[in-house]
């Protein structure tokens, strides 16, 4: 089974993580496949782009699972590699001369938070929560989180997020800005298809001019943040408070940490 799906329709391409036993959480096999399924966006018969997670949730971010049967001395390695390609995802979504819509069907944690904030569009259903994850685990925001975030929401509640970890409900993140609205479940794929549909059929290359002047004042400090998040989620593998980090996640636990 393929862990990342797509399927194009009247020019919108419907890309869905497909992990729902894992709640749509990144492993490298996913990332590849979603590699891959971003750049066949660029097609130019395709001008809207949706994505979204199979099952309950939208995407719980790494796969905590696959760091924790890592070797603790390979944890750093495959930390860069996972970011390497999360980093290239992301700067792909920005780049795409199409909108994305972002169609968040449940919890969006860690990087699943930051692959909906580098979206163009956010819609939610009522029960989506979100939650920053990434310092409670002892480990280094990725995926552009640390500049996309706080270009939406502001410096102090970005601090407030990556200090407190809160877990946002629904009307918060659109109180806050984070999503532009909240669809009931029922009608959530008839009302992301319609505003898809719109898109799809509307003015594409006004939207691709639109969008490219839009990152003129993004794309640069974005590269940036990447690079400095990748490097500090390397860094952070190589602690042992990460390590202690997800050891308790498994663990049901409070993690003990000792700033080493």
């Amino acid at each position: 089974m393929n862990s990342v799906l797509m399927q194009v329709n009247e020019g919108v391409a419907l890309i869905t993580l497909n992990r729902p036993e894992a709640f749509n959480a990144f492993n490298l096999e996913l990332f590849k496949l979603l590699k891959e399924t971003v750049t066949a966006c660029f097609a130019p018969e395709i001008r809207a782009v949706v994505l979204t997670g199979a099952g309950k949730a939208f995407c719980s971010g790494g796969d905590l699972r696959a760091m924790s049967a890592a070797p603790k001395e390979d944890l750093p390695n495959l930390l860069r590699e996972l970011t390497e390609l999360f980093h290239s995802v992301i700067t792909d979504l920005r780049l795409l001369p199409k909108p994305v819509i972002a169609a968040i069907n449940g919890p969006a944690g860690g990087g699943g938070f930051s692959l909906a904030l580098a979206c163009d569009l956010r819609y939610a259903v009522p029960t989506a929560r979100f939650k920053q994850a990434y310092t409670s685990a002892a480990l280094c925001p990725d995926g552009g989180f640390s500049a996309l975030l706080p270009a939406m929401i502001g410096f102090s509640r970005t601090s407030q997020l990556l200090f407190l970890d809160p877990v946002l409900d629904a009307q918060t993140a659109k109180e806050w800005g984070i999503v532009q609205d909240i669809f009931a479940e029922e009608s959530f794929l008839a009302k992301i298809s319609a505003i898809a549909a719109r898109l799809a059929n509307g003015p594409t290359l006004s939207f691709a001019r639109a969008k490219a002047i839009l990152n003129e004042s993004l794309l640069p400090h974005l590269e940036k943040i990447l690079e400095l998040e990748q490097q500090g989620m390397v860094e952070a593998g190589q602690t042992e408070d990460a390590l202690e980090g997800i050891e308790a996640f498994f663990a049901k636990r409070s993690p003990v940490y000792h700033a080493r």
